[in-house]
């Protein structure tokens, strides 16, 4: 903590810019270290996806019908970017109880007190969830490829493709820490951030296209499904992956999943972002 106090004590720069930057690398170290010496974190949040991963495949997979297929093996490859997309924002619930747990310790109202960025705190955290998310989704993208998923292998796809899908779930993911930087900064427990954090989590998910193919689905309950956000990813991810059960509605996030993705992430995170730091100013434990 005295490494963090002395920096953050530095006289501020001219540039305002490089000074957030600055603090918010400071702080992102900092929740780094506190992550790396809890080890269970990271195994405990690799523990649902993967059992998510075994139950759909190996439950559901002969049972459900993709593109007028009940091969489990093509539901196995529609599902992981379903999962894949649950996991990055499934990270929102963490990020906000780590947020509350600092405000109930009183932590929150030491760095107010220090000369730093207005924002720094909550970017520290959420880029600290980031690179936590980043190495989650490579363990389960590793245990994809052992229970058979496989991206295309008819030339539509290739390596930057693969990794521009990933950078969109990060993304994603990212857009999402700030929803839950906002909900631990507005209760007073890290129980109730854990909760508050992953309730509405459910609907977002599951009233989508992650886990069955939307033309399934009753009308107005796939109007929404469509043009929910996290629907956009999966739908991205499936093109960029060739993946089976691309949605064909003519919706516009499904005919345009990639900038509709994108649009998305980067408007959840100038709002939400807004709303926290603005939260931030005036929370108390």
């Amino acid at each position: 903590m005295s490494a963090l106090t002395d920096t953050a004590r530095v006289a501020p720069s001219g540039n305002p810019v490089s000074q957030s930057v600055r603090d918010s690398l400071v702080l992102a170290k900092r929740n780094l270290i506190r992550m790396s010496r809890i080890p269970e974190m990271l195994v405990y949040g690799l523990i649902q996806p993967i059992m998510f991963v075994v139950l759909f495949t190996y439950v559901f997979g002969g049972s459900m019908q993709i593109g007028g297929s009940t091969s489990a093996t093509d539901y196995k490859n529609f599902l992981m970017a379903g999962i894949f997309a649950q996991t990055v924002t499934f990270a929102t619930a963490s990020s906000g109880a780590g947020i509350a747990d600092d405000m109930h310790k009183g932590l929150i109202d030491r760095f107010r007190s220090l000369p730093m960025a207005r924002g720094a705190v909550l970017t520290g955290r959420t880029l600290a969830d980031l690179v936590q998310t980043a190495l989650t989704l490579v363990v389960l993208a590793v245990v994809a490829l052992l229970v058979g998923w496989r991206v295309g292998s008819d030339g539509d796809t290739n390596a930057a493709k693969v990794l521009a899908a990933f950078l969109l779930l990060l993304l994603l993911g990212y857009a999402f820490t700030w929803i839950g930087a906002l909900i631990g900064l507005s209760v007073r427990t890290p129980e109730a951030a854990t909760s508050g954090g992953l309730i509405w989590l459910f609907p977002v998910t599951f009233i989508s296209n992650a886990f069955v193919d939307t033309s399934h689905m009753t009308p107005w309950l796939r109007h929404i499904a469509e043009w929910n956000p996290f629907s956009a990813t999966v739908q991205a991810c499936r093109v960029l992956f060739a993946n089976p059960g691309q949605s064909q509605s003519g919706a516009w996030p499904m005919q345009h999943p990639v900038w509709a993705s994108l649009i998305y992430s980067v408007l959840i995170i100038v709002i939400f972002r807004t709303l926290a730091v603005r939260k931030y100013r005036s929370a108390t434990a």
